[in-house]
């Protein structure tokens, strides 16, 4: 009992006030099924907007009936749920797409462009209001776009499943009880299913091998999607090369060479329909080092490079919990993309300007902060400048981390730690 009341403490000074609010009664105002809400976010480097879609009904929610909040504060955006009639909050979450960081590249600066997005959230008994909001420089969300959604509009989609083979790679028992996730085969044709489902099994295995994944497996529900694309393989487009696949992966992202990414967010999302699920993983049929991960959008990772694992890995910890890169001199397209003067929302990460709110009850009272990152320091958990793209103003746990680079498979303290509490909010 001591030790569960620490957690929560914990958890409070970690995430803030949010962790204790109480979830609506989730059989009053939802069913059992999805509402997809498909839109256009676009802009520039400072102007956002949200031109809408379509809306669909799909069969299966996997989330959990008890947390139906952002309760972490997490995402660079968030969208909430109103009861109509009484105004009430009964859902919101948070995400990252990756609109936000085309928004930092130089390229934002004179162009506009359009990215496709999907919401989910458990299709509604009555009306409801959507809220969608945007995170502004302060650290605070602002609303961006609003609509009012009549379940029983005869415009909301309400088409049957598709018929794709599914296999179950793990399961753990109910999938509101679980966290569910779906990997979608990428670049694998009808002929290499076998090889997805091998790849799949070898790098889902990796996640079980990291600290605290290897004690919570039994938390995880996994389902291999057969999704065969006509040619194998991905775009590798500064070297000229070009493969047909389903969800039209691509490395060389905001040209970066290792940046696997989809902007295709209606095929992924389609394809993964057929399971219910929380994440998605997008397994690319290469052996070329790379991959993507996204808050609450997706996780991409090539099967079959030496450093696969590690990066499958990595990725769903950006998925999955929102933890931020820790990393500091490798290239990337991104400009300024932390304001120095507020606390980055990603729980790995500092800025010193409130270092309460982060992983100051974990650190020792005799280490420096800042923590010099000097060889005798190697294994102390402090607060030590270079993260998040950025060698000054940011701070990171450890020296080393599985948010970091490839050097480790383990996850630091911190990481555990938030990585624990999703976990246990959402298997509730």
């Amino acid at each position: 009992m001591l030790i569960m009341k620490k957690f929560l403490i914990q958890i409070i000074l970690l995430f803030g006030p949010l962790a204790l609010w109480a979830a609506p009664n989730y059989d009053k105002y939802f069913t059992n099924e999805v509402l997809r809400v498909d839109y256009l976010l676009t802009g520039n480097a400072t102007s956002t907007s949200i031109m809408p879609n379509a809306l669909i009904k799909e069969y299966a929610w996997g989330g959990s009936h008890k947390s139906l909040f952002n309760q972490f504060n997490l995402g660079t955006y968030q969208f909430e749920v109103f009861d109509s009639e009484s105004g009430k909050l009964i859902f919101s979450k948070g995400f990252s797409p990756l609109f936000q960081e085309w928004q930092a590249t130089p390229e934002a600066k004179s162009t506009n462009k359009a990215f496709y997005q999907v919401l989910r959230f458990p299709f509604p008994k009555k009306n409801i209001k959507l809220s969608i909001q945007k995170r502004d420089r302060s650290g605070l969300f602002v609303e961006i776009y609003t609509q009012v959604i009549n379940p029983e509009n005869y415009f909301i989609i309400r088409e049957n499943p598709r018929n794709i083979p599914v296999e179950k790679i793990l399961y753990s028992g109910e999938p509101e009880h679980k966290i569910d996730i779906a990997i979608l085969a990428e670049g694998y044709t009808a002929d290499e299913m076998d090889k997805f489902i091998g790849d799949a099994k070898r790098l889902t295995d990796s996640l079980f091998v990291a600290n605290p994944f290897s004690q919570l497996k039994d938390k995880f529900n996994i389902y291999a999607i057969k999704t065969p694309s006509v040619e194998s393989g991905t775009d590798i487009p500064g070297e000229h090369i070009y493969r047909n696949t389903l969800f039209n992966t691509t490395f060389f992202t905001f040209d970066i060479s290792r940046y696997l990414t989809t902007s295709d967010l209606k095929a992924v999302s389609d394809m993964a329909s057929v399971v219910p699920y929380d994440q998605i993983m997008i397994l690319v049929n290469s052996s070329r080092y790379g991959g993507g991960g996204f808050y609450n959008f997706i996780n991409v990772c090539t099967s079959d490079h030496l450093l696969s694992p590690n990066v499958f890995v990595h990725e769903f910890g950006h998925g999955f919990v929102g933890l931020a890169d820790e990393y500091y001199t490798s290239e990337v397209a991104f400009q300024d993309y932390y304001n120095l003067k507020v606390e980055p929302w990603e729980p790995n990460l500092t800025t010193l300007v409130n270092f309460k709110s982060k992983w100051e009850d974990l650190v020792n009272k005799s280490t420096a902060i800042p923590t010099p990152r000097e060889k005798d320091q190697e294994n102390v958990l402090g607060a030590f400048e270079g993260g998040g793209y950025s060698a000054k103003g940011i701070y990171s746990p450890m020296q080393d981390c599985r948010m970091k680079s490839n050097k480790t498979h383990n996850f630091c303290p911190v990481c555990i730690r938030a990585i624990q509490a999703v976990i246990a909010e959402n298997t509730k």
